[in-house]
């Protein structure tokens, strides 16, 4: 049984592609979810989900190709958007109830903006809060939109499901077969070992709010309940071993 109560989720939008069927999101895939969330809310856990936007757009490689980068970043925003929105449909077709604030202002027949009272409410509701836009600011990844999300609803961690990876390595696995997995690590390491797992605004501000963070891969089966249970292969990211 897991002693979180409030997870946030964090969900890469590549990981919702289909590539094989060319589809920028895979329908059934977001059923899976769907269904696993359902058992977790069941036990009484609290979750909610910031989710990007890298099936539709890449600002940074906008940026590159001649888009100014804050006009790239405000579209990339656009695209968790869409993210949002169809999560929010698909979990809808499963019975599970769920909600859609953004960063930004959207007109309301779109989703609703973001009110953290309200965030709060809706989860303590039992419904599923997705976070959309990012920070509302360019610049910023949805990583560090994660940690933010996550200090300001008091989650107790985030479940950050990476593709194809199980965790935070002391060098990339898959340019070096002798590479070392860390089972724990803290986020004083993380940041003095200067790890690419995340950004270091995200580290430091999950670290300042004591929150802890979940390397796992979304690719594994049931990966979001088994990340819950700390029954898959992963790396927990925290302020302290002796918590």
């Amino acid at each position: 049984m897991s002693s979180y109560k409030r997870v946030l989720i964090k969900l890469s939008g590549e990981g919702l592609a289909n590539k094989e069927k060319h589809l920028a999101i895979d329908y059934e895939l977001v059923q899976k979810f769907a269904k696993q969330l359902k058992i977790i809310l069941e036990k009484g856990i609290e979750v909610a989900i910031v989710v990007g936007g890298g099936n539709f757009w890449r600002g940074t490689s906008a940026a590159k190709n001649g888009i100014q980068r804050v006009r790239a970043d405000y579209i990339g925003m656009l695209a968790t958007t869409m993210n949002a929105l169809a999560l929010q449909s698909g979990f809808e077709n499963n019975d599970l109830q769920s909600r859609v604030l953004s960063s930004l202002t959207m007109d309301p027949k779109v989703c609703e903006v973001y009110i953290n009272e309200k965030a709060k409410k809706y989860l303590r509701d039992g419904e599923v809060v997705i976070f959309a836009g990012g920070t509302g600011r360019p610049f910023f990844t949805t990583d560090t939109a994660s940690t933010l999300f996550a200090s300001e609803i008091n989650a107790d961690a985030i479940l950050m499901g990476k593709n194809n990876v199980d965790g935070v390595y002391d060098s990339d696995p898959k340019f070096n077969a002798k590479a070392t997995k860390f089972s724990v690590i803290t986020y004083d390491e993380l940041l003095e070992k200067d790890l690419k797992v995340m950004d270091q605004t995200a580290a430091s501000m999950a670290k300042d709010n004591n929150i802890d963070i979940i390397i796992f891969d979304i690719n594994e089966k049931d990966a979001l309940l088994r990340a819950i249970e700390n029954k898959i292969p992963n790396t927990i990211i925290t302020k302290s071993k002796e918590k």
